[in-house]
């Protein structure tokens, strides 16, 4: 028995003496650890628990359980027609913006440094303009002064123009385009980094071991040296997968037509900032985080698998 108990105090004991040991280490990061703790841990804490009570702001807070998860599956249709939305724009525009990225920076990178440094800024500009919304709109406005409406009218494929923006068979069409096309953000220029930090040694010695073209150097190369950046990717396309509600509004208004690009976002704004009911708000909220933790932890085990590939070319004569 005193053995079994002083295995954890020396355990305890050891952490301790490294932490002290290292206390110069951990001071300069006691600054970040800390806004980290208040303006991200706390408040993630803080919306799991109001999520199981009554918060109007106006009223004492009450506990309730489950009621708020309950209501939201069961007596909220709105909900479910916003879950089901978010689920299609995440699975299309994060896979979607991700891959895409990829292959942009992939591209990219075998140029000269000077249309490097002129297509990423190209292709990054949606993100820092802010004014994709703007030109999506003109694009795809609803009469026939749209440029869409325009050219296909001119072409001879609709004789009326169709109304992009309101009828509930385009909108998550459109929608998907714009998050596309501005998902070159900070995921993009991650890659961009990473391709231009590998080393060339790398690709000289798969070429003498057998690799014959781009494919190959590709994932038996590239692949395995970028998982930082593969990750931190990931991550940025799971977060504004799951976080589209300002595209929606600006190009479909608040509420969508039969709220055709409705998100999670979308009502729990509408609850949380219009009717002030901040407990239902909370309970969208955890709902929205528990499926981003199990899609990150998905990508986690898949980006993985390709970590664990080794710099070991194939024999020649495989290929």
């Amino acid at each position: 028995m005193s053995l079994q108990t002083k295995k954890p105090q020396g355990r305890l004991g050891r952490i301790g003496r490294k932490m002290w040991h290292d206390r110069v280490s951990y001071a300069f990061l006691l600054p970040y650890a800390l806004v980290f703790i208040t303006f991200t841990v706390l408040p993630v804490l803080a919306s799991i628990f109001y999520s199981f009570t009554y918060n109007n702001i106006f009223e004492p807070v009450r506990w309730v359980g489950f009621e708020n998860y309950i209501r939201l599956f069961t007596r909220d249709d709105v909900f479910l027609t916003a879950l089901q939305n978010t689920l299609v724009f995440a699975v299309i525009t994060g896979p979607g913006g991700y891959i895409l990225s990829f292959v942009v920076a992939w591209l990219i990178n075998e140029l000269s440094p000077f249309l490097r440094t002129l297509f990423v800024l190209i292709f990054y500009s949606p993100t820092i303009a802010g004014s994709v919304y703007v030109i999506f709109g003109t694009l795809f406005s609803g009469d026939i002064y749209g440029y869409v409406n325009g050219a296909l009218i001119n072409l001879g494929f609709i004789t009326d123009p169709i109304e992009w923006l309101t009828d509930p068979k385009y909108i998550k069409f459109v929608i998907i385009l714009c998050v596309l096309w501005g998902s070159m953000g900070a995921g993009f220029l991650s890659f961009v980094a990473g391709f231009k930090n590998i080393d060339k040694q790398y690709y000289e010695a798969a070429a003498i071991d057998g690799l014959r073209n781009r494919w190959q150097e590709l994932w038996y190369v590239t692949l395995p040296i970028l998982p930082p950046q593969l990750l931190f990717g990931a991550v940025m396309s799971i977060t504004s997968a799951f976080s589209i509600h300002e595209v929606t509004v600006a190009l479909a208004g608040f509420p969508s037509t039969e709220y055709a690009a409705h998100t999670m976002v979308n009502h729990m704004w509408d609850y949380g900032y219009q009717r002030f009911e901040m407990g239902y708000a909370s309970a969208i909220a955890a709902i929205l985080f528990l499926l981003m933790f199990v899609c990150r932890k998905l990508i986690n085990l898949l980006l993985e698998r390709v970590g664990r590939q080794r710099l070991i070319c194939p024999q020649p004569g495989l290929f």
